[in-house]
């Protein structure tokens, strides 16, 4: 009875993701969604139960049997290009490169009128990597301490930034849900934007908490991330994946194109609570580390400058401004 007793914990696990695996994917609306769930939670329990009390083989089996015949479900799940989604995800950015220089298609530069509302514009450009000059880190804070969503910026020698972005690519009517990363509710999109909107939107529309980190890197490893950047989204064009919220969101994705640059860099927990980021990155000497990290951060928050942004101003000077 006692080792049943201990099977009884992994089965409450299954349980508990079944049923959320199901609340995220079955395609219902309104009540008939939540039927399909209790059946699930009221013969998948059963079964369990009543292999504890009676230690039969069949109900054991029957009740793998339940959970394999969701397994094999889930995984018929596949990423998809084809939906409905929301406007500022709506196209995919991809990239041409023909050595130095990269052809972006699909490059977003909107103009936010509202959290929802934004003068949408969908540019090509073109660059040449050996006129990249810097290399900032944004993290714009939108949950708490622990977590932040992470972008890079490159800036060039005419003075213009490109900003990288890993987002979930959501459908028109989806909010962001963390609970629902874990579950292919969302599919993964790399987005190339300008600074005046991918960070605008997150300091002045959104009224984030975002902050500005300039990263010390080599020119040459600044090159090899931004065609790194400029890869990765090829592949998400060429092939759907979806989005995960521990394994492969914001930054856990920038460590693996970074570690591409940086052979051995090390894994930490702060690539998952990205918010805690900046520690990270002051340990390897990446950030400014002539002052406290306590005074780096205090320079870095850009917020409340950027919504003192007076009419006509250059967002990207005046952010950066002392």
């Amino acid at each position: 009875m006692f080792w049943r007793s201990i099977v009884l914990i992994p089965a409450l696990l299954t349980l508990a993701w079944g049923a959320l695996a199901l609340y995220y994917q079955v395609q219902a609306t309104g009540w008939a969604r939540w039927v399909v769930i209790a059946v699930w939670v009221l013969v998948y329990a059963v079964l369990w139960l009543s292999w504890w009390r009676s230690g039969s083989y069949w109900l054991l089996g029957a009740a793998v049997l339940a959970l394999a015949g969701l397994v094999y479900w889930w995984s018929t799940i596949e990423a998809s290009h084809d939906r409905q989604w929301a406007a500022d995800v709506a196209e995919l950015t991809t990239a041409e490169v023909d050595g130095t220089t990269v052809v972006l298609h699909n490059v977003r530069n909107f103009s936010w009128i509202t959290v929802d509302q934004a003068e949408e514009r969908w540019e090509t450009r073109v660059y040449d990597i050996d006129d990249i000059q810097s290399v900032d880190l944004f993290l714009s804070y939108w949950m708490g301490p622990s977590i932040a969503h992470t972008l890079v910026s490159f800036g060039f020698s005419n003075g213009e930034r490109l900003v990288w972005s890993v987002e979930i690519r959501r459908e028109a009517h989806e909010s962001f849900s963390s609970l629902g990363g874990f579950f292919k509710k969302f599919e993964t999109s790399v987005v190339a934007a300008d600074e005046n909107d991918i960070i605008r939107l997150r300091t002045n529309a959104r009224g984030e908490d975002v902050y500005r980190y300039a990263i010390n890197m080599p020119a040459a490893a600044a090159r090899s991330l931004f065609l790194a950047y400029a890869d990765k989204a090829n592949q998400v064009a060429d092939e759907p994946r979806f989005y995960h919220t521990v394994i492969a969101n914001c930054t856990t994705i920038i460590y693996t194109l970074v570690s591409r640059i940086i052979p051995g860099l090390p894994k930490d927990y702060r690539l998952l609570l990205s918010g805690y980021l900046p520690e990270y990155l002051y340990e390897l000497e990446a950030l400014d580390t002539s002052i406290p990290l306590a005074q780096l951060r205090q320079q870095a928050a850009i917020t409340q400058r950027a919504q003192a942004l007076p009419e006509g101003g250059d967002y990207s000077e005046f952010i950066r401004q002392p």
